[in-house]
């Protein structure tokens, strides 16, 4: 069995592209995880995108995740609410100043606060300052990212709230895998 997916590109050309979010109410936090951790970040990516299919990392060994998270211009930035994760946004720097937000998301008990706004400003304005903490790195000219019908319905309005514009769609049929969950056998 399969499913449609439909694939949306997003993209911000300059810095003033940006529309922030308000920042939510209450204690929460936006920090980078400077350490590059194989097992913090594989708990991040299965609790936010357990439900939702993300499957493409499941595969990857220790040193597969090691490998993506030590190369430079890579960063992750998470988010917390009252000192407990709330989501998380992983940025990439590619050739000739292009970042990619390669993932963004909440942990379902963390959805519909407010917190993803805030999450995915911050983020975004990492992505622009990027070259400021990585020597040698041409300064940003694009920040990009995609997101999918699979993402639920409030992921695409963020991004274009955001300042994010759409420059492709694709249209494909997946296999219709079972969604994860955090953990095998874990159905949300």
């Amino acid at each position: 069995m399969s499913i449609t997916v439909t694939t949306w590109s997003l993209e911000q050309t300059s810095p003033d592209d940006l529309v922030p979010a308000a920042v939510p109410p209450g204690d929460v936090r936006v920090v980078r995880a400077e350490v590059p951790s194989p097992e913090f970040s594989r708990f991040l990516y299965t609790a936010v995108g357990g439900d939702i299919r993300w499957t493409d990392r499941l595969a990857l060994s220790y040193a597969d995740w090691s490998a993506e998270l030590e190369r430079p211009g890579v960063e992750t930035w998470v988010a917390y609410e009252k000192g407990t994760p709330a989501g998380y946004l992983e940025l990439a720097g590619r050739e000739e100043g292009v970042v990619e937000v390669v993932y963004f998301g909440l942990i379902p008990a963390f959805r519909g606060r407010r917190i993803g706004g805030h999450l995915l400003s911050y983020g975004t304005a990492r992505a622009w300052d990027l070259a400021e903490r990585w020597p040698g790195r041409a300064p940003t000219k694009r920040v990009w990212l995609h997101t999918c019908s699979k993402d639920g319905p409030h992921a695409r309005p963020n991004y274009e709230r955001r300042g994010f514009r759409l420059f492709e769609t694709k249209t494909e049929e997946e296999p219709d895998v079972t969604t994860p969950g955090p953990w095998p056998g874990a159905t949300g």
